[in-house]
């Protein structure tokens, strides 16, 4: 089992920067990053593969976000925030790796309570 905690979140204008971290309290085998704007579904944004140092992107996501990994914190970098990125973010998790997409909720064993993104024109 693992368990993931998020933190970075806050208010920002827009044109701003943000770095999310979660810390997670065990090897993993992939971890992602989410997010969930109030009234829409939870979307996916990047992965890592720790084993290669493999990352992934959403292609609507590419460009302003990074993900990476350190140690037993995995960051995402957000950069020129928009009001539109104001959503709830979460990590994700899965102990060992398996088939399937990333990009769907269901691929993902363990989640993090998320944090707060808004962003203010």
């Amino acid at each position: 089992q693992v368990q993931l905690v998020e933190s970075g979140g806050g208010s920002v204008q827009a044109g701003g920067s943000l770095t999310l971290s979660c810390v997670f309290t065990a090897a993993t085998g992939c971890m992602g990053w989410f997010r969930q704007a109030p009234g829409k579904e939870r979307e996916g944004i990047a992965a890592i593969y720790p084993i290669g140092a493999a990352t992934y992107y959403a292609d609507s996501m590419e460009g302003r976000f990074t993900i990476s990994q350190e140690e037993k914190t995995m960051y995402l970098q957000i950069r020129s925030l928009k009001p539109e990125d104001t959503a709830m973010y979460y990590c994700a998790a899965n102990l060992r790796l398996k088939g399937g997409n990333w990009r769907e909720v269901s691929y993902w064993d363990y989640w993090g309570r998320g944090t707060q993104v808004t962003v203010s024109s």
